[in-house]
């Protein structure tokens, strides 16, 4: 990549951030022109569960999952995980999201329906300060890391209750978390890096694990309440 390619990454995101925060009269859920013509789509409408469904079912669940007031609300009580109909191969994600209180939830990437379980790269959301997974694995489980493999650097996640802006680059091997407007994490996909950390974690078992796939995106029923908005995505060719 090259020097102005990376720094035209970084302004985006921060300005991303910029306009989401200082934005809250502006219509949720939608994409103005700008948006479109750079190829972004809407992945929630913020009325429907279009475009979503339990993970190996072709419906969504009917129970632990709501939508309200433009939110797409995990209710945390067993309704499942949920992915998108779509798979995707390189991209750019962006979504906002709030958690309760010691709340533990995740984005996950890489997902494909030939394992037997909803089994991915993760971008992990915790409420860092109140929940006791967040302070194992050394950083590799607070808020923006790639779950239990990779710790973030300057992460600087909103309290409970509040909104945080997120984003997903897939490139290639490449990959990169950003939250709130800071790129806080990037790794190649089976890299010896990745391999090593791999290794170490709880995923050393799953054959492929750490390799780029092309797959499904999931959002995490971990048993809490999470809500979601604003998802949207851009396809890079």
């Amino acid at each position: 990549m090259t020097y102005r390619s990376a720094l035209g990454i970084a302004i985006w995101g921060v300005l991303a951030y910029l306009v989401v925060a200082s934005s809250s009269g502006a219509a949720e859920n939608q994409l103005d022109s700008a948006e479109r013509a750079a190829g972004w789509k809407l992945i929630f409408d913020g009325q429907t569960t279009t475009g979503w469904r339990s993970f190996k079912k072709p419906v969504f669940p009917t129970n632990g999952w709501v939508i309200k007031d433009g939110w797409l609300h995990c209710t945390g009580t067993g309704g499942g995980d949920i992915i998108t109909d779509a798979t995707f191969d390189n991209f750019e994600f962006s979504w906002e999201w709030r958690l309760a209180t010691n709340g533990n939830s995740g984005v996950k990437y890489f997902i494909t329906e030939k394992r037997n379980s909803p089994v991915g790269h993760e971008y992990q959301l915790i409420d860092n300060e109140r929940n006791e997974d967040a302070r194992l694995r050394e950083g590799r489980r607070v808020t923006a890391s790639l779950y239990d493999l990779l710790q973030p650097v300057g992460a600087q996640p909103n309290p409970p209750e509040q909104i945080n802006f997120s984003r997903l680059l897939v490139r290639g091997n490449h990959v990169e978390h950003w939250l709130n407007g800071i790129k806080v994490l990037e790794y190649e996909c089976s890299s010896p890096a990745l391999k090593e950390a791999v290794a170490g974690s709880k995923y050393r078992s799953i054959p492929g694990f750490g390799d780029k796939i092309s797959g499904h995106l999931l959002l995490q029923d971990h048993h809490c309440q999470v809500w979601f908005r604003n998802l949207k995505i851009r396809p890079i060719p």
